[in-house]
């Protein structure tokens, strides 16, 4: 290091210390070392580059700590240093996974892992990183780049890994398949290099066991101290691994066995019918690899919108957000199913576990399932429904999730959990139990004894031999309950609306507040604080009768470690008329609350679409009352028009349109600034571009244009006739 970068390095390193106290002290410290040459992958060339006061706050983001390692694994933005998804944080990961895999098993000398990944490959499309001069050696690391080089890691440290080859499937293994590959494989764990559904910006990877879950405290807990403590990486050229057999290709014949286990679940008894199209979108993931082979596999006609092809920037989905709970993201789709007359599109998040319903009305409009929904829909088929394989067994739900699903358990004579914590790996920590023990709490069977297991994030899981959300079996039910109905000239909305009409007016609204940043960070956790300091007595209006702290040890447990702690940390808030949870999200800058709205003798009946629509618009408006008095106590509100802005958009660029923006629209349409729509829209969208980076964020803006526009109306009598047209365009 020359004499000039060590004297830019140190008085970076004072200016963390004065301007972020404790936390810039870390962040200095990871920055040194970093610096230092001495971290494998860290491109300190490049970090140079960041020594620049005006990039201070991103220095400090970047270096401030570890990438936390969360309830789905290790994910968050791609970028230079610790606090960054790069070669560097993957491979002292991967590492560390060696080094617990080592300390498990002493006496193995036959180690192997499945390493698996989807198609994200990184873009920089927030421009955080135009400042760098000459090359960005991160633009285009993908997550197949990312598995490759775990592989490396692997075979240097002998373990044998298994490795998708990159002329099957386009090299791709989604999230459940993985699941499936390992156990069949019988190795000793598998990783996949994902960030789910987050931005295309982001990437991550998840860690999983022999049992093909992810591990729980206090497993967790010791894979990440092995991670910590990581000081070297060992690796071997991918070339020679595979020569010396310590890289595997998976056998392809598997992938049929995994076809071939839905369709024997699937059984005999309903025939798809090739007359009835099924819409499948992957979101430019990798569904097709197992959705849409699956619904082909079983005989169902698969209609694929144009350009859904694999692409890791996920170019054709709109706001360039990949999540089948995001009803815009399947927009295209939906206007394809219009063109060929289809009545259904399912879709999946980019590693295909998160599993995505729209359902097309008598009156043409689309309705978006919530993963709640999808969840009743699904459970009640499987065991209710008369023409339904009308099945008895084990009913799994985490403590976020639809209570309509023990409903229907009870109403079999099932046995139901439904009170675990949030994550996939809790629900498949029951069937490691049944399977290692033969029972979980009071409840004595075997892992075979499954129906639905279901997560309120659009998960849902029916086998035991793979214990992770899947969309593939989810869309395979969904298809021939579309078409069974359409025969009868019924929608699965009707066949919801079914479902409430028998077991009552449940609904659950899931609301997320996003707060980036450190700054975010301590607003979240203030928030949390604040409501075990203080806990309600009145919320939305209704009067609290019990505050259930998951961090209370007398009534949980004693903490088995920070990882268990940090899972814990959730709040239930009980009402004669609502269930409220509040947590942070394990693996995203952002505290999530759910409103589960209880069946109420005084409410009128959920007959229809419109009552269905009445009770929703209710539960929104509490969700909102509920979502100002969480922000209320770190001193924050948002008015009507802030929170009718999606969940994917910062807290602080809410506050800003809000503020700012709507301010400066209304003073540039009074003195006539622009000529003509087109022109205005265009301000908006350059003004806005920051709410969704590398995608047109318009679309995210209707709804709260459309409420700015009624409120101006509302003001003025007299309305120029541009406010007239954008009113128009943002209820179109």
């Amino acid at each position: 290091m020359g004499s000039d970068t060590s004297a830019k390095l140190e008085h970076i390193c004072q200016r963390l210390k004065q301007e972020y106290s404790e936390a810039g002290a870390v962040a200095a410290q990871f920055l040194e070392e970093w610096m230092s040459g001495k971290i494998a992958y860290a491109n300190p060339e490049i970090i140079e580059q960041h020594l620049d006061e005006k990039y201070l706050p991103l220095v400090f983001d970047c270096f401030r700590q570890i990438v936390p390692f969360g309830t789905g694994g290790r994910r968050g933005p791609v970028g230079f240093g610790p606090n960054r998804m790069n070669p560097a944080t993957l491979a002292m990961t991967v590492q560390g996974h060696c080094n617990f895999l080592r300390a498990t098993y002493p006496d193995r000398t036959d180690l192997a892992v499945v390493v698996a990944n989807d198609v994200r490959e990184f873009s920089d499309f927030g421009d955080i990183y135009k400042f760098l001069q000459g090359t960005n050696p991160l633009i285009g690391m993908s997550s197949r780049s990312l598995g490759q080089l775990a592989c490396e890691i692997y075979a240097g440290n002998g373990i044998t890994a298994y490795f998708r080859a990159a002329d099957k499937h386009h090299g791709l293994m989604p999230t459940p398949e993985l699941g499936f590959m390992l156990r069949k494989l019988r190795t000793v764990g598998g990783v996949q290099m994902s960030a789910s559904h987050n931005p295309p910006d982001d990437n991550g990877l998840k860690i999983y066991n022999e049992y093909g879950s992810q591990p729980i405290a206090p497993d967790d807990e010791i894979l990440v101290d092995h991670m910590m403590k990581v000081k070297s990486v060992r690796t071997m050229s991918f070339e020679k691994a595979v020569t010396a057999g310590l890289v595997k290709w998976v056998p392809e014949e598997l992938h049929t066995e995994y076809l071939n286990l839905y369709a024997e679940i699937f059984g005999a008894a309903h025939t798809p019918d090739a007359a009835i199209p099924i819409v499948y979108t992957a979101l430019n993931g990798c569904g097709q690899v197992t959705v849409g082979d699956l619904l082909r596999h079983l005989g169902f006609k698969v209609l694929t919108p144009p350009n859904d092809e694999p692409n890791g920037a996920f170019a054709a989905v709109p706001l360039k957000t990949p999540n089948p709970e995001v009803a815009q993201a399947t927009a295209p789709a939906k206007a394809f199913a219009d063109q060929l007359g289809s009545g259904i599109v399912l879709s999946s998040d980019p590693d295909v576990d998160r599993v995505g319903l729209e359902v097309k009305l008598a009156d043409g409009t689309w309705y978006h399932f919530d993963g709640n929904q999808i969840a009743a829909v699904l459970c009640y088929f499987l065991m209710l429904d008369p023409k339904g394989p009308q099945r008895r067994g084990l009913v799994i739900e985490t403590f976020v999730t639809t209570k309509l699903m023990a409903e229907i358990a009870r109403k079999t004579g099932s046995p139901v959990v439904d009170d675990l914590l949030v994550g996939m790996k809790y629900i498949a920590n029951v069937l490691n139990e049944l399977e290692t023990n033969g029972r979980f709490r009071d409840i004595e069977g075997n892992p075979q004894d499954l129906v639905i297991a279901a997560e309120e994030s659009h998960g849902v899981a029916v086998s035991d031999l793979i214990r992770e959300k899947d969309a593939a079996p989810a869309c395979m039910y969904l298809a021939i309950l579309y078409q069974i109905l359409r025969k009868e000239g019924r929608t699965l909305l009707d066949y919801y609306l079914g479902i409430l009409q028998e077991l009552g007016a449940f609904e659950t609204i899931n609301r997320s507040i996003v707060m980036a940043g450190m700054d975010g960070v301590h607003k979240r956790d203030a928030i949390m604080a604040s409501l075990r300091q203080s806990p309600p007595t009145l919320i939305a209006g209704h009067k609290v009768n019990a505050v259930v702290d998951f961090w209370d040890e007398q009534r949980f447990g004693p903490f088995k470690g920070f990882t268990d702690k940090f899972s814990r940390d959730s709040i239930q808030i009980f009402t004669d008329h609502f269930i409220v949870a509040v947590r942070p999200s394990g693996t995203e800058p952002k505290l999530k609350f759910y409103c589960h709205i209880l069946p109420n003798a005084n409410a009128p009946p959920i007959k229809d679409i419109a009552s269905l629509q009445a009770l929703k618009r209710a539960a929104n408006e509490q969700a909102k009352l509920i979502y100002n008095e969480l922000l209320a106590r770190i001193d924050i509100q948002l008015g009507p028009v802030g929170l009718d802005l999606p969940d994917i958009v910062d807290l602080n660029r809410k506050l800003h349109f809000e503020q700012k923006t709507t301010s400066a629209l209304r003073d540039n349409i009074s003195t006539r600034q622009w000529a003509s729509l087109d022109q205005m829209l265009q301000w908006l969208k350059q003004e806005t571009a920051a709410m969704t980076p590398g995608a047109d964020p318009l679309p995210a803006l209707r709804d709260a244009i459309a409420r700015q526009c009624s409120q101006w109306a509302n003001e003025n009598n007299e309305q120029p006739s541009l406010l007239v047209e954008l009113a128009a365009w943002a209820k179109g």
